[in-house]
Protein backbone atom coordinates (compact mmCIF):
# COMPACT_ATOMS: atom_id res chain seq x y z
CA UNK A 1 0.00 0.00 0.00
CA UNK A 2 1.12 3.17 -0.70
CA UNK A 3 1.74 6.22 1.81
CA UNK A 4 0.79 9.98 1.10
CA UNK A 5 2.38 12.80 2.88
CA UNK A 6 0.58 16.44 2.65
CA UNK A 7 1.72 19.76 4.29
CA UNK A 8 -0.87 20.54 6.03
CA UNK A 9 -2.04 23.50 8.88
CA UNK A 10 -2.99 22.30 12.30
CA UNK A 11 -4.53 25.34 14.33
CA UNK A 12 -6.58 26.73 16.69
CA UNK A 13 -9.06 29.39 15.67
CA UNK A 14 -12.01 30.81 17.38
CA UNK A 15 -11.56 27.95 20.38
CA UNK A 16 -11.71 25.50 17.74
CA UNK A 17 -9.10 22.94 16.62
CA UNK A 18 -8.86 22.75 12.56
CA UNK A 19 -6.43 20.33 10.36
CA UNK A 20 -6.23 22.39 7.64
CA UNK A 21 -5.59 20.13 4.15
CA UNK A 22 -4.25 21.81 1.22
CA UNK A 23 -5.23 19.48 -2.22
CA UNK A 24 -3.93 19.46 -5.84
CA UNK A 25 -7.45 21.16 -7.24
CA UNK A 26 -6.52 19.98 -10.57
CA UNK A 27 -7.45 16.15 -9.27
CA UNK A 28 -9.71 17.09 -6.51
CA UNK A 29 -11.91 19.30 -8.06
CA UNK A 30 -13.45 17.16 -10.35
CA UNK A 31 -14.11 14.39 -8.12
CA UNK A 32 -18.14 13.40 -7.01
CA UNK A 33 -19.24 14.66 -3.93
CA UNK A 34 -19.56 11.59 -2.84
CA UNK A 35 -15.74 10.63 -3.40
CA UNK A 36 -14.64 13.97 -1.87
CA UNK A 37 -16.03 13.13 1.47
CA UNK A 38 -14.77 9.49 1.34
CA UNK A 39 -11.18 11.41 1.12
CA UNK A 40 -12.23 14.07 4.14
CA UNK A 41 -13.28 10.85 6.03
CA UNK A 42 -9.90 9.07 5.02
CA UNK A 43 -7.66 12.04 5.90
CA UNK A 44 -9.63 12.64 9.56
CA UNK A 45 -9.15 8.51 10.73
CA UNK A 46 -5.38 9.45 9.44
CA UNK A 47 -5.45 12.74 11.21
CA UNK A 48 -6.86 11.16 14.73
CA UNK A 49 -4.38 8.44 14.40
CA UNK A 50 -1.79 10.89 14.38
CA UNK A 51 -3.22 12.58 17.25
CA UNK A 52 -4.10 15.55 15.74
CA UNK A 53 -6.98 16.93 17.32
CA UNK A 54 -9.72 18.96 15.09
CA UNK A 55 -11.76 18.65 12.33
CA UNK A 56 -10.20 18.03 9.26
CA UNK A 57 -10.93 20.40 6.43
CA UNK A 58 -10.00 20.24 2.67
CA UNK A 59 -8.64 23.14 0.39
CA UNK A 60 -8.04 23.70 -2.72
CA UNK A 61 -7.91 25.96 -5.82
CA UNK A 62 -9.29 25.66 -8.98
CA UNK A 63 -9.66 28.22 -12.14
CA UNK A 64 -8.31 31.01 -9.46
CA UNK A 65 -11.09 30.47 -6.78
CA UNK A 66 -10.13 29.40 -3.21
CA UNK A 67 -12.43 26.55 -2.13
CA UNK A 68 -12.79 24.50 0.83
CA UNK A 69 -15.11 21.62 2.52
CA UNK A 70 -15.48 23.12 5.93
CA UNK A 71 -18.00 22.98 8.69
CA UNK A 72 -20.87 25.57 8.32
CA UNK A 73 -20.08 27.43 10.88
CA UNK A 74 -16.72 27.97 9.79
CA UNK A 75 -17.33 29.19 6.64
CA UNK A 76 -16.99 32.65 7.16
CA UNK A 77 -13.26 32.02 8.39
CA UNK A 78 -12.53 29.78 5.31
CA UNK A 79 -14.12 32.67 3.23
CA UNK A 80 -11.46 35.60 4.51
CA UNK A 81 -8.63 32.90 3.27
CA UNK A 82 -6.70 32.49 0.28
CA UNK A 83 -4.06 29.45 -0.70
CA UNK A 84 -1.08 32.11 -0.10
CA UNK A 85 -2.85 32.66 3.20
CA UNK A 86 -3.15 29.04 4.20
CA UNK A 87 0.43 28.09 2.99
CA UNK A 88 1.73 30.58 5.16
CA UNK A 89 0.11 28.51 8.26
CA UNK A 90 1.36 25.49 7.58
CA UNK A 91 3.09 24.18 10.22
CA UNK A 92 2.94 20.25 10.03
CA UNK A 93 3.35 16.93 7.99
CA UNK A 94 0.79 14.24 7.70
CA UNK A 95 1.63 10.81 6.68
CA UNK A 96 -1.37 8.05 5.44
CA UNK A 97 -2.03 5.37 3.76
CA UNK A 98 -3.16 5.25 0.27
CA UNK A 99 -7.10 5.36 -0.19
Amino acid sequence: MTTQTYRIAHIREQGQDMVIVPLDGARFHGLTPQRKGQVKAALQRCSRSAGLAGEVCLVWTHARRFNFIAPRPWHPFFRRLSMAAVQRIINKKLTCQGF
